[in-house]
């Protein structure tokens, strides 16, 4: 499993912690257990699996809920 920080532009409010961590549970490889997104500090904390995923498919997912990804 690879860990991977993910900076996000400013979170508005604490649902769209709720939208980003359904999102990413949805995504094969990805350990749903280490899902931490901060609403302080804008940032989604995971770890996942490289040979099913790739850190550019957990970005699509975010930016496609329509938060923007640093």
């Amino acid at each position: 499993m690879k860990k991977a920080t993910i900076q996000l532009e400013t979170l508005t409010c604490p649902s769209c912690i709720l939208k980003i961590e359904g999102a990413l549970k949805s995504l094969a490889g990805v350990d749903k257990e280490s899902i931490n997104v901060s609403f302080n500090s804008s940032k989604v904390k995971l770890s996942y699996d490289e040979e099913k995923l790739f850190i550019k498919d957990i970005e699509n997912a975010i930016t496609k809920l329509g938060y923007e990804v640093k």
